[in-house]
């Protein structure tokens, strides 16, 4: 897996140089091969030997589709459809999660702060949305209770089977899908990019490491 890892790393921090300096053939040419990294770090960790595997890879593969497709910065038809494939990437590792088993206390728990990070997020977002996207405003509220309803189903897998990894990768990539909704209907600023490529990455990386046996 380091191989690609390792590729991953390099690129993501070519594409925030690229994003830095606005050079989009830059970013043409380094998002997609980070994300083209981390679905092959899963595949080479061994993501077909198991179910879990294989739904973490389902969500890899729609990661990398969906980061495709959120580079065009004006398209609202290309971003719609990286939304959608984001989502579907979120539904899959809660499909993961699933397969690996859920602590019922665990997962209770977890909904809590969960709930209430997501309701505060919403609450800061849903004036910008109405004011610059409407057409977004379900959207925007069907994504958060999913990437909740992920996060949530990774701690409860991690109260009944452990797995640092998938806590770690479900909670940095709950935060930088933030960083994203930030910059899409808050404030456009390189500072949203600075700390949510970073942990986006991050955590496919982690998630794709959690499938080794």
């Amino acid at each position: 897996m380091l191989p690609y890892a390792l590729v991953t790393i390099a690129a993501s921090a070519a594409l925030l140089a690229a994003e830095q300096r606005d050079w989009r053939p830059g970013v043409w040419i380094a998002k997609p091969i980070a994300a083209a990294g981390f679905v092959a770090a899963a595949l080479a960790t061994g993501a077909l030997d198991s179910a879990y595997g294989q739904w973490i890879l389902a969500g890899l593969v729609l990661s990398f589709f969906g980061d495709v497709l959120l580079i065009p910065r004006e398209a609202k038809s290309t971003f719609f459809a990286g939304l959608v494939c984001f989502l579907l990437g979120h539904v899959a590792y809660t499909g993961a999660f699933a397969v690996r088993g859920l602590d019922p206390v665990a997962t209770a728990i977890a909904a809590v702060p969960v709930s209430a990070g997501s309701l505060f997020a919403l609450r800061t977002l849903w004036p910008h949305v109405q004011a610059r996207a409407p057409k977004f405003q379900r959207p925007v509220l069907a994504y958060l209770i999913v990437i909740s309803t992920m996060l949530v189903c990774a701690a409860g897998t991690f109260g009944r089977a452990g797995g640092s990894l998938i806590l770690g990768g479900a909670i940095a990539f709950y935060v930088s899908d933030l960083a994203v909704a930030r910059q899409r209907f808050v404030a456009q600023s390189f500072s949203n990019k600075l700390w949510g490529l970073p942990l986006y990455f991050g955590a496919q990386l982690l998630l794709a490491a959690s499938v080794a046996r």
